[in-house]
């Protein structure tokens, strides 16, 4: 059923269209290439349980979960393919 101007399943677009984003997004920051024997931030062996588990890993688990930690934090949160009435957190 479409309400006011918007057409009938606008609104599973904007939720498959927020998810295919997040899995690009998701996607393009997958390491790629070889892995590092060490990490490239603070020089700690990585281990080859991690580096055949991860192709292309380049920080140890350590400085991974704090990137992941700053980025999870700079992520707005923002749709922006959303009506109004859902940018109004």
């Amino acid at each position: 059923m479409a309400g006011g101007w918007s057409k009938d399943g606008a609104v599973q677009d904007q939720i498959d269209s927020t998810i295919e984003d997040a899995v690009q997004r998701s996607r393009h920051q997958l390491p790629s290439g070889e892995s590092l024997r060490h990490c490239e931030e603070c020089g700690d062996p990585i281990p080859q349980a991690r580096r055949d588990a991860v192709p292309g890993v380049r920080l140890c688990i350590a400085c991974q979960s704090e990137r992941d930690r700053h980025q999870s934090r700079d992520a707005s949160g923002y749709n922006r393919r959303g009506s109004k009435d859902s940018q109004l957190r």
